[in-house]
């Protein structure tokens, strides 16, 4: 039976991110037929990119996303391209959400948006829910298992799924690197780490490709997948498509882990956390590699060059989030923290090149 207290809820739209409802409903009316006249906006809670509402009619419930408010890095949130993916992957990848209308209209709601069937469950953020009673043992097995769907997804035929031609596999690595280190460059403001010798480091660091192109998430964590409120040990959904595209699966490993901290981890670090992996039963870094090696069949090999590069994409996402509320851009108040985690994550980075950090 469902536990519906574990059931991710939608509330309150925050300041400053409304929608016309009005426009929505005369919209809509096409796709959604008369359902329409009830229908009722909400918010998800938590995410500083894309934006995600549910709207519901009754007990019909869907999902819009949009881009966010004030953002300049367009490529990051291109709604055609994650409706495009989510649609590829229906017919070989189980938990994607199913994608139901794209609208590039931008005088409904002044953006692109799209429509997604809503999936109910259980999405767990910095801390389990004080309700979830699991053992240690079906923490590790839940946590083994948000790993396998990672797997699974790097294990998806790309001709079947019609994304064999989708991004530039070849180069991937070098490209990603030289990628983050400009965007690093073009969102720096004066008060922020100093991240010169980590993109030095990676240039000269980096491996050969693995040889392997997959279908890659790029943000896959604990917030963007959706456990079975019946079964909490059980994925049912994987959200947040905007930066999927095919690539060096490792990389996606590594991006993975750099929101993952572990016990033995320093405490300026583990601060940081914004999932519970460090909790009792939790698997280190080391425990997951090794299950991955063993369920894909991947060797893992120059493992600190991705976690570092996890690390530093991250430290360049939180300060693409802080340069919009520097500028202006947003008056969200939790971008203001950005800028402290921005500088977390160098120090960690600078751990790992002086070969402190077990990995």
């Amino acid at each position: 039976m469902t536990d519906s207290s574990l059931v991710d809820k939608a509330g309150t739209i925050r300041a400053g991110e409304e929608l016309d409802l009005e426009q929505l409903r005369q919209y809509l009316q096409p796709v959604l037929g008369s359902k329409v006249a009830n229908l009722k906006l909400q918010q998800f809670p938590g995410g500083f990119s894309n934006l995600t509402y549910l709207l519901s009619s009754g007990s019909d419930k869907w999902v819009l996303r949009r881009p966010p408010f004030g953002s300049t890095v367009k490529s990051a949130h291109d709604m055609s391209r994650e409706y495009k993916i989510l649609s590829a992957l229906q017919n070989v990848f189980p938990y994607g959400p199913i994608p139901i209308h794209f609208c590039q209209d931008q005088s409904i709601i002044g953006c692109d948006f799209y429509l997604m069937n809503y999936i109910e469950g259980l999405v767990i953020r910095r801390e389990y829910p004080p309700q979830l009673k699991m053992t240690p043992d079906q923490i590790r097995q839940q946590l083994f298992n948000f790993f396998d769907v990672l797997g699974e997804l790097h294990s998806v035929d790309l001709v079947a799924a019609g994304l064999d031609t989708f991004g530039k596999p070849v180069g991937y690595v070098h490209r990603q690197v030289d990628g983050w280190c400009k965007r690093w460059a073009d969102a720096m403001t004066p008060d922020t780490a100093n991240c010169d010798a980590t993109m030095q480091w990676l240039q000269d660091n980096m491996p050969a490709e693995s040889g392997k192109a997959s279908v890659i998430h790029n943000d896959y964590k604990m917030d963007n997948v959706i456990f079975s409120a019946s079964n909490p040990q059980q994925v049912i959904g994987v959200l947040d498509w905007e930066m999927a595209t095919v690539g060096d699966p490792l990389m996606d490993l590594g991006c993975t882990l750099g929101y993952w901290v572990e016990t033995g981890d320093p405490d300026f670090f583990r601060e940081y956390r914004n999932m519970p992996s460090d909790v009792e039963g939790a698997p280190t870094r080391r425990q997951i590699i090794a299950r991955f090696q063993q369920r894909t069949g991947l060797s893992v090999n120059n493992f600190p060059f991705y976690y570092c590069f996890g690390l530093f994409r991250l430290a360049v996402i939180g300060q693409q989030i802080y340069y919009r509320y520097y500028h202006g851009l947003t008056q969200d108040i939790r971008f203001k923290m950005m800028v402290k985690k921005t500088i977390i994550l160098q120090q960690m980075c600078e751990l790992i090149m002086a070969g402190k950090i077990s990995t």
